[in-house]
């Protein structure tokens, strides 16, 4: 289809809320959204400054555009999630997790069993999960376990098979008293009936208190054992009161190590979400009487320019499907009201704030364990993202793959020299580092020794025909900086080469043009790459500064000591680079070097100079 006919399509698009679905010239659909307004949504696609490179290919493999409207933006959404997971197109992104997540299941059936499985069969069992972490689940079976007496074993425990004489029960005892059926819990080869029977009534109620730990309200089962350790007490029975005693400390040290947020509040869902221009990481917490029952962190991969906001609310609506959560209350940074049937906080202090940046902190570390991995599975899309985040931060027109720092160095206007040090994808080259020793500049003038740097560096580049640097940083403040735009505008290149400068004191990025600077956050992977960069140039002059110092002391010393030749001078400027050093060298060794007679004429020399 045309562009032109295209245009008529979406032209005829009604104002109201709907999903439409992009073709390609094979049919195949390749994209579904959402819109509260399907025309003007569907026509911000044919602007002409219709966003990144990725969102230009799909316009272009557009061939057809269909449409459903429906009632409201919230249908709207629910409608879009099942047709992406239903045709997975091209462009959207998918939420795939291939894992098949444990659960607790209470077992439909006479004294359930509370067991592990990851099959959820409807059979009139309760299933509680799924959970995340594996480590929960069985810290959570071993404490119900240890607190409760539950039979493993799958025998069928119906009338029939009780009472017929061929059922060998050899694990699990059973009687009756009266109508009631008893389970006595054998204990290795032997079996204490009066500790071990246990009534069909007790057991249920040992399962109601289990479904309350399950959903993470302890109370209850607290206040159940604390009862019978009372009762016991009172009847003399302090042997089983201290057993009952032992198990309430096992739920109250269970209790106290759960991630514990607010005894205030209940039934809330949380959500975070941090982002970089190729990924977003989502963070989701459930609480339960003030603790938190499950977390689960997403990593997903941009396709378009999707924002925070649209992504986080596809996950939110994803994730509380995956793991059922019926909560009518969600804290997050967006307000989805309109779209959810839930109440939204956006909290600006108190509990649900603290729940926030728990949330915010735990994707912070998921995040960083992932990008670890990355930087050694695959380098090269560890260095793009950095690459993509400087270009976002220093806001320059593409990704700066080729930068370089100047630095000067002088001690009181002596000896002054610069470096000029060099990163790419934003790791050191250090075979490209260069030293210069400033040539046309009297005295201590950082500003025109940095020009007269600037100028020579690039001078040559052009004159070899190398490929310049998109960027360069100035290690100074907007005097600095200054200077080297003066060198570049000589060369015609400060519309080639982005100059920026970097002041110590409170790590402000200067623009040549904004008198206002730049703060990068702290922890930022941008600030920390020129911060690198900075530090290098700045070890590279000094480094080069020391040793021109040193050089020529022991050269000005050296040409006073009669005797002593070109030659021999250049053998002990090569070895000892410095008077101090020389002296501190055994007699015999320096005679090995330079022979006898010069060492002899050397060293008294040193020592009458001492």
């Amino acid at each position: 289809m045309s562009k032109q006919a295209l245009n008529l399509e979406f032209s005829t698009l009604p104002n109201l809320p709907g999903v439409y679905q992009f073709f390609n010239e094979s049919n195949k659909i390749i994209y579904i959204g959402k819109a509260k307004n399907l025309k003007k949504r569907v026509s911000s696609y044919f602007q002409k400054n219709v966003g990144s490179q990725k969102t230009k290919n799909l316009v272009k493999n557009i061939a057809e555009i269909k449409h459903v409207v429906v009632s409201s933006e919230s249908d709207a959404l629910l409608l879009e999630n099942s047709l992406i997971k239903k045709y997975q197109p091209k462009y959207n992104i998918l939420l795939r997790d291939d894992k098949t997540y444990p659960w607790i299941c209470i077992k439909k059936e006479r004294f359930p069993r509370v067991m592990f499985t990851r099959k959820l069969i409807k059979d009139g069992s309760e299933y509680y999960g799924p959970y995340t972490n594996y480590k929960t689940i069985n810290i959570l079976l071993d404490l119900i376990n240890n607190l409760y007496p539950l039979r493993i074993s799958n025998y069928n425990l119906s009338e029939k098979q009780i009472n017929s004489k061929n059922e060998k029960l050899s694990l699990r005892i059973l009687k009756k008293a009266g109508n009631t059926l008893i389970l006595g819990f054998q204990k290795g080869d032997s079996v204490d009936l009066n500790e071990s029977l246990i009534s069909e009534k007790e057991y249920d109620s040992n399962i109601r208190s289990v479904k309350q730990i399950l959903k993470g309200k302890f109370s209850p089962s607290k206040d159940l054992l604390k009862e019978k350790m009372y009762n016991y007490s009172k009847n003399m029975q302090f042997e089983y009161a201290q057993k009952i005693k032992e198990k309430l400390e096992l739920l109250v040290n269970y209790q106290f190590k759960s991630s514990v947020v607010s005894s205030k509040l209940n039934n809330i869902d949380v959500f975070s979400i941090l982002s970089d221009p190729t990924h977003a990481y989502v963070n989701y917490l459930q609480v339960a009487y003030g603790r938190i029952v499950r977390f689960h962190n997403v990593e997903i991969k941009k396709k378009l320019d999707e924002s925070d906001e649209d992504l986080l609310l596809m996950c939110m609506v994803d994730l509380r499907e995956k793991f059922d959560s019926k909560n009518k209350t969600i804290i997050s940074p967006f307000d989805y009201k309109k779209l959810l049937p839930a109440k939204f906080i956006i909290p600006k202090a108190g509990d649900n704030k603290k729940l926030l940046e728990l949330s915010k902190k735990n994707i912070a570390y998921f995040k960083i364990e992932k990008l670890k991995k990355i930087q050694i599975v695959d380098p090269e899309r560890h260095s793009k993202r950095i690459m993509d985040q400087m270009k976002i931060d220093l806001r320059l027109k593409t990704n700066p793959v080729h930068i370089e720092c100047f630095d000067n160095s002088n001690i009181q206007g002596s000896n002054p020299v610069a470096a000029c040090v060099v990163f790419i994808n934003g790791k050191p080259a250090k075979k490209e580092y260069r030293h210069y020793n400033i040539k046309t500049v009297q005295g201590p003038d950082d500003y025109a020794s940095m020009e007269e740097v600037v100028y020579r560096r690039y001078k040559r580049m052009i004159e070899e025909k190398k490929k310049l640097p998109s960027v360069i940083i100035i290690d100074g403040g907007k005097g600095q900086l200054s200077s080297s735009v003066s060198a570049l505008k000589k060369l015609n290149l400060n519309k080639e080469i982005v100059a920026l400068g970097i002041a110590k004191r409170l790590e402000e990025i200067f623009y040549p043009s904004d008198p206002i600077p730049l703060y990068l956050d702290k922890r930022s992977e941008t600030l920390k790459v020129i911060q690198h960069m900075r530090n290098e140039a700045h070890r590279f002059a000094i480094t080069f500064h020391r040793n021109k110092r040193s050089s020529q002391a022991l050269n000005s010393s050296l040409d006073d000591i009669p005797g002593i030749g070109e030659k021999t001078k250049i053998t002990l400027l090569k070895k000892y680079k410095s008077i101090k050093k020389i002296q501190e060298i055994p007699y015999e060794q320096i005679a090995n070097e330079i022979g006898n007679s010069k060492a002899k004429k050397l060293m008294s020399f040193l020592n009458s100079s001492k």
